[in-house]
């Protein structure tokens, strides 16, 4: 059966270098994969989670196709530029509106621990920034890395999760470092380990049933 792979593009803009390389790793996907490929700017919604998780905000329609399109993916690959140490305020907040508590985790009742609802499911991050690779680590401790392996998308199931710097792209850093990453990426869009038998439904039905969604 084929895998079913989700890109989501969230740069703000058209025609940048974090969607190039969202495109590399298109094509680089085997043949028999089933592409599903969003882009972040052009979805209508707001991204701003107001109440928090005290009163359920309902979702735009472009919201509630993306939460269908995660139900149906086995891998998903994010790509977007690092700017102040984060993903753009957008993709921010499509993670803030759609990763609800009752639809990509839930906590146990009485307890610190949750069901995580992506299990059986990949994912692969791209992102690209002027700051060097090592200060990212030395400087930084990788905190974007372990942000989004931990407690983003390994935080509902996700996993593995390989992050993938594309750094530094500033001062010619894009074209002498072009082919390298090309290559790697090619080497992970066919290398992804996502566990297709393993893939657990997400409860969207559930979720969209009613009912506050509460963490």
């Amino acid at each position: 059966m084929a895998l079913n792979v989700l890109l989501i593009d969230g740069h703000p803009d058209e025609g940048r270098f974090s969607s190039h390389l969202l495109d590399l790793y298109q094509e680089a996907l085997p043949s028999d994969c089933t592409i599903t490929r969003v882009n972040v700017r052009d979805m209508q919604f707001t991204p701003i989670l107001r109440h928090g998780y005290l009163k359920r905000t309902d979702w735009e329609p472009d919201i509630q196709a993306l939460a269908e399109k995660f139900d149906a993916c086995d891998h998903a690959v994010f790509a977007f530029p690092m700017w102040w140490g984060a993903e753009p305020a957008e993709l921010k907040g499509l993670i803030d509106r759609l990763f609800l508590p009752g639809f990509m985790y839930q906590f146990r009742e009485g307890s610190s621990l949750w069901d995580k609802y992506l299990e059986g499911r990949s994912a692969d991050v791209i992102a690209t920034m002027d700051t060097p690779a090592f200060f990212l680590r030395l400087l930084y401790g990788n905190s974007i890395i372990r942000r989004w392996k931990g407690q983003v998308l390994g935080f509902v199931g996700f996993k593995p999760v390989r992050f993938m710097v594309a750094a530094p792209i500033k001062d010619g850093g894009a074209e002498k470092s072009g082919e390298k990453w090309r290559k790697k990426i090619a080497r992970m869009a066919n290398s992804f380990a996502a566990k297709h038998p393993d893939k657990k439904r997400l409860r969207l039905k559930a979720f969209l049933g009613g009912g506050d969604a509460r963490a």
